[in-house]
């Protein structure tokens, strides 16, 4: 069995008046992210855990913020293409390891949501992703409020 380990990061400046987008599902918050797509800094990092994981590079190669297409588009839908390019090389999702990291708003009660939609996109089961958040004791960009960042981990393999 060929196993790969994918790693992923991104980061966002948060503003006031935009929506945010994390996980699949809007929060209630009086900020969002600042980005060329609704800026879900969480599945930003899975594509990119799960294209590295598959040797594809990364979600700036396959969805460019200088393609108008990209302009505001649901990560969602990034999402299911990262995992229909996944599959095509023959991989299938053992899990998923997910840190979020940002001061306001807490959403450790999101969480199973956040973890529900993802698992139908990625189409494993809910206990194959973690999601674990974590402040930054006020420390840095991300305690100033100032932005958020988020962090992942996928194992993929191919049985054949």
């Amino acid at each position: 069995m060929n196993v790969r380990i994918g790693n992923g990061y991104d980061v966002h400046r948060l503003a006031p008046g935009l929506p945010l987008w994390l996980g699949g599902i809007l929060l209630p918050h009086h900020q969002g992210c600042e980005a060329h797509s609704d800026g879900d800094v969480l599945i930003h990092a899975i594509c990119d855990a799960l294209l590295g994981a598959a040797g594809l590079r990364d979600i700036g190669i396959h969805f460019p913020d200088t393609d108008s297409t990209f302009k505001g588009i649901d990560s969602k839908i990034l999402l299911t293409k990262v995992m229909a390019l996944v599959r095509a090389k023959g991989y299938t999702v053992g899990n998923i390891d997910c840190v979020i990291a940002l001061q306001q708003p807490k959403i450790k009660d999101f969480i199973p949501k956040m973890v529900k939609t993802l698992a139908n996109i990625i189409a494993v089961d809910e206990e194959d992703i973690s999601i674990k958040a974590t402040t930054t004791e006020k420390l840095g960009f991300v305690g100033r409020e100032e932005g958020i960042e988020a962090y992942a981990v996928v194992i993929i393999y191919n049985a054949q």
